[in-house]
């Protein structure tokens, strides 16, 4: 009896000296235990062994058991945290909660089952051990437990000392291994928490890409043709898809068309162009959501109508589709389908082409906005050079017509000299006749020698009337061709010369005596004699033709007359030319109008409408000058021109 009790101390000591040399050299806990637990069968009965250690901090009740034999009950997963009961319910728990050993038979576990404690979750067993592992602060790490379902295999005294002893140094062992094994967990955790982000990253890396290159395609893209292929690439890179469908709405017809197909079991499309209503095309884009569909739920669709005459194949094994959709406005759908059954879609592959889908909806709607634009520069550009056109032409029957006007108003100019000369040397005539006449009765008395001295007195007097009235009415009428020829040699030309501003007034003026002649109209004109101008007498003389024209014409009855006033004064290096009449004037309405090409008061009246164009084109063009003009119904009309005096100076300065 003795040999066998030294013999079984001899194992225990080889055991514990093993055990110390395991934790030292193993790395694994589950190789630690499996040791332990064939070095504990050589001292005592150990069918039926387990461990398990707390997981969490501060929770004994969250546990794993990380080594587990039995022979009776299946093994738990040794990854999987357990939450045990309390410690009234369950052995395990009541060991490392109370840190201390316990040890029960078949018959105590039955008993205190029937009050409600000590129930446990596995066999009850014929003996049961339990002993806890604590940790050098007395915390407890765990439970190591040895059970029989054998009667014929107990536990006696010695053996529960033995596994005491054994439990101590098991504990020591396996605070630091355990400690390696949280720390090997926590960095596969840490990896594969590590990994899962490196996954997103790259799947958010791939999306940003996708849509960069959706984006680009519609930058780069004229028309929508070079979008679905390259738009089935890019999704193709994001989820599996073999079988893939662009269909497009079109509002104006309420029809469904399909610009691009891909199918393992279809060559081309069933339909290119069919109404809305018909197909899955139209299930989607009428409830305008994603839709994931498996062939039991797709095949429910069909026989409830919900998709009316499905189009394509119906021998599916997942089916998507998604809206390609732009706030309330819909372009189209996005259809992908699989009829592998290892090739199943999930919520996240519908939430990738969804978002695909809206990102394709706003590069079709910048690729029709770009088209749009382009129709509308390029009719707008036809619109423009047919404006260009119709002004060149308008601009050129504008010019054309100034200058008739320009000529008629000198045809008129014209008319008016010839027939105010044609008075003067009627005279003329007249007295020359008459003169002829008394010198022929002259020298018919002389040669009767009839001839007096008061017959000859009386043809002095007669000739010298005469010569009289010759000579004046040729001077006026020398006055008048000189004073037109220079007007008219002046408005025909457009050259600079020095003249001085009164005397060329006078000039104009005396040149619109006939238009002057029989109208209740008296000119008044005030201008210093000093002021000499280096500028365009030409467009001087039908500025003031012109705004005496239009007083006559329009502000004046006639039946009443009025007064024409003329100023000019120097200012600076600038004239200030005023001309001012007391006629009828003009309301606002008119005024604002009053320098347009063609508009007139007094059309088929004798006004064409250009009169005030010119002067204004006149002073504002070869004078340089500004203008003003005010006027009131019954206040008359006012000019205010202001132009520089030397325009050969002005011109070298700008």
């Amino acid at each position: 009896m003795m040999e066998v009790r030294l013999r079984r101390l001899e194992a225990v000591q080889s055991m514990l000296l093993e055990i110390g040399q395991l934790s030292t050299s193993c790395t694994d806990i589950v190789q630690f235990l499996r040791a332990v637990h064939g070095a504990l069968g050589r001292i005592m009965y150990a069918a039926n062994f387990y461990v398990a250690l707390n997981e969490r901090d501060g929770d004994p009740h969250a546990v794993r058991f990380v080594y587990y034999v039995d022979e009776v009950d299946a093994a738990p997963d040794p990854h999987e945290v357990v939450q045990l009961a309390s410690p009234e319910q369950s052995p395990t728990a009541w060991v490392i909660m109370n840190r201390q050993r316990l040890v029960m038979t078949a018959a105590e576990h039955i008993s205190r089952q029937s009050h409600g404690e000590l129930i446990g979750q596995g066999t009850v067993s014929e003996h049961w051990m339990g002993c806890p592992l604590l940790d050098h602060n007395q915390q407890a790490l765990g439970a190591i437990v040895i059970q029989t379902y054998d009667p014929r295999h107990t536990f006696s005294e010695e053996d529960q000392a033995l596994f005491a002893l054994i439990a101590n140094h098991v504990s020591s062992a396996l605070q630091g291994l355990q400690s390696m094994d949280r720390l090997e967990r926590a960095v596969r955790e840490r990896t594969l928490r590590l990994e899962h982000e490196v996954a997103e990253r790259r799947r958010a890396e791939d999306l940003q890409r996708a849509l960069y290159e959706i984006a680009s395609l519609s930058a780069s893209a004229s028309d929508s043709g070079a979008l679905p292929a390259r738009l089935h690439e890019i999704i193709s890179s994001l989820i599996p898809v073999r079988n893939f469908l662009i269909a497009l709405y079109h509002p104006d017809t309420d029809e469904i068309s399909v610009p691009y197909f891909v199918d393992e079991k279809h060559a081309e499309a069933p339909v290119k162009r069919f109404r809305y209503g018909l197909g899955a095309s139209s299930y989607v884009l009428k409830h305008k959501r994603p839709e994931l569909l498996d062939a039991t739920r797709y095949a429910e669709l069909v026989a409830a109508g919900e998709i009316d005459a499905p189009l394509g194949s119906r021998d599916i094994a997942s089916w998507m589709g998604a809206p390609m959709l732009l706030g309330e406005q819909a372009y189209g759908v996005i259809i992908v389908q699989s009829y592998d059954n290892s090739v199943v879609y999930t919520q996240y592959d519908l939430d990738i082409l969804a978002f695909m889908a809206s990102h394709v909806a706003v590069a079709l709607a910048r690729m029709q906005s770009d088209r749009a634009i382009r129709r509308a520069k390029a009719s707008l550009e036809e619109q423009n050079a047919a404006l260009n056109t119709a002004l060149q032409q308008l601009q050129a029957a504008q010019s054309e017509l100034v200058r008739q006007e320009k000529l008629a108003s000198l045809g008129r100019l014209v008319a008016g000299v010839a027939h105010e000369i044609n008075t003067p040397l009627g005279i003329c005539v007249t007295a020359t006749s008459h003169l002829v006449q008394e010198l022929k009765l002259v020298k018919e008395d002389l040669a009767a020698g009839q001839l007096d001295e008061e017959g000859l007195n009386g043809f002095f007097d007669t000739v010298d009337q005469s010569l009289r009235i010759m000579t004046t009415n040729t001077q006026r009428a020398a006055a008048l061709v000189r004073s037109f020829k220079q007007v008219a040699v002046d408005q025909s030309s457009e050259n600079i010369r020095s003249f001085n501003l009164a005397k060329y007034l006078d000039e104009v003026l005396l040149s619109l005596q006939p238009k002057l002649k029989g109208k209740p109209v008296k000119v008044e004109v005030n201008c210093p004699a000093d002021i000499q101008l280096d500028s365009f007498p030409g467009a001087v003389s039908q500025i003031v033709t012109n705004m005496v024209v239009n007083s006559l014409v329009h502000g004046f009855d006639d039946d009443h007359g009025g007064t024409i006033r003329i100023t000019g004064k120097l200012d600076g290096d600038h004239v200030q030319f005023d001309y001012s009449d007391d006629g009828i004037g003009m309301d606002q309405a008119t005024l604002a109008q009053l320098f347009d090409p063609f508009f007139t008061t007094k059309r088929g009246s004798g006004g064409s409408g250009l009169g005030a164009h010119i002067l204004y084109n006149l002073v504002t063009g070869p004078l340089g000058g500004t203008i003003k003009v005010h006027s009131a119904p019954g206040m008359g009309l006012h000019y205010q021109l202001r132009f520089p005096r030397d325009q050969r100076k002005a011109k070298a300065a700008a």
